[in-house]
């Protein structure tokens, strides 16, 4: 028995779940499919900082996705919170960047997109043992709990409609006439009126073992990150704070986030000692205070990588009712919900908030 489908989206990620979000308010019925349950890699394993680590540093097309994403965040959190109760804790607290060589080059970036800054007042640093350089405060940067993010778009996606396909795996995609014809699953034959992949890190892999007679350079890969979380109280730590590469991110309940490494090990997403004791240090020896507190949980997460993290977002060049919106790399939740409307906008073929084209196919297969 074949199953025929609107729009059925491969991966229940952030960037999946809000894709489907977009096209359910558009009148579109969606199924999502994931290999195991929705929301259980990337997206659950990253901090959920809303905004891109030293943006000014990055190309514009991660600025342009990053910043018309957290216009649209306030209202989305109140609608997931309204119609599920569960809240994905979006949190303006605020970030202290301690190091800023670059200062004038942040500033000029922050006037350009229209992001509040300030110089960090000394009673902002006090509490942190760095060699502190221009330390920035920027007091509108907020974060979202992305495991409650996800359960709350989750639980609305099936609330306004949407069907899930749990612990599902593709095995072939039969292409006819530029057209995706058929899904063959473990679960079942589909077809669709249009497919999205979504699959994160297991992007590339998935369309070369899928579709290696249609292929696209879309080089995204794995990389690993580490983090370690803090049990410590609401008073110890009131906002976020980045200190070169690595940054500690406070919970409402009081638990501190310390991350992250960046590592190339494959699709190994395994915890490692040194690692620990590595995230262990910086977070001691930024915030002495944390030593009193216990490391609750250490856990990895792969990333999808991309070439400078920009992601592809588009239709195939040469198969009609097939789109991507992968490769976020670090950025899924600060580039999720603008990179989710201009999916959709293209799939509607209705005006894009944002020019497609740094995020295009044919931008990934161009030599």
């Amino acid at each position: 028995m074949t199953t025929h489908l609107d729009i059925l989206i491969i991966g229940g990620g952030i960037s999946g779940l809000l894709a489907a979000r977009e096209l359910r308010l558009a009148g579109r019925d969606v199924t999502i499919l994931d290999k195991s349950k929705p929301g259980q890699e990337s997206s659950w394993a990253g901090g959920g900082i809303l905004l891109p680590i030293y943006p000014w540093r990055q190309a514009a097309a991660i600025s342009d996705l990053a910043v018309n994403s957290l216009k649209k965040y306030p209202a989305l959190s109140r609608e997931l919170l309204a119609a599920t109760g569960i809240d994905p804790e979006w949190y303006d607290c605020g970030m202290l960047i301690c190091k800023n060589p670059d200062y004038a080059q942040a500033i000029q970036w922050c006037e350009q997109y229209h992001i509040d800054y300030q110089p960090a007042a000394t009673a902002l640093t006090e509490p942190f043992t760095s060699d502190l350089d221009q330390p920035l405060w920027l007091p509108g940067i907020a974060q979202a709990r992305n495991p409650r993010l996800l359960k709350s778009l989750h639980a609305y996606l099936i609330q306004s409609g949407a069907k899930f396909l749990d612990s599902t795996e593709i095995r072939k995609i039969g292409i006819a006439n530029h057209r995706v014809e058929r899904i063959d699953t473990n679960n079942g034959t589909y077809t669709a009126q249009h497919l999205i992949v979504s699959a994160g890190a297991w992007t590339t892999d998935l369309m070369r073992d899928l579709l290696p007679d249609w292929p696209v350079d879309l080089q995204i890969k794995p990389v690993r990150g580490q983090m370690l979380l803090f049990d410590a109280t609401p008073t110890t730590l009131p906002y976020m704070v980045l200190d070169g590469d690595q940054y500690l991110i406070p919970r409402r309940d009081g638990k501190i986030l310390a991350g992250s490494t960046v590592e190339q090990a494959g699709f190994h997403k395994v915890t490692t000692e040194d690692a620990k004791q590595q995230l262990y240090q910086f977070a001691t020896e930024l915030l002495p205070t944390l030593k009193t507190y216990p490391v609750c949980h250490h856990w990895a997460g792969l990333r999808p990588g991309s070439p400078q993290g920009i992601p592809t977002v588009g239709q195939h060049p040469e198969i009609e009712n097939l789109s991507i919106n992968a490769g976020h790399f670090r950025n899924g939740l600060v580039m999720g919900p603008a990179s989710a409307k201009l999916l959709a906008d293209l799939i509607l073929q209705r005006p894009t908030e944002i020019d497609p084209t740094p995020y295009s196919l044919t931008r990934a297969t161009a030599p």
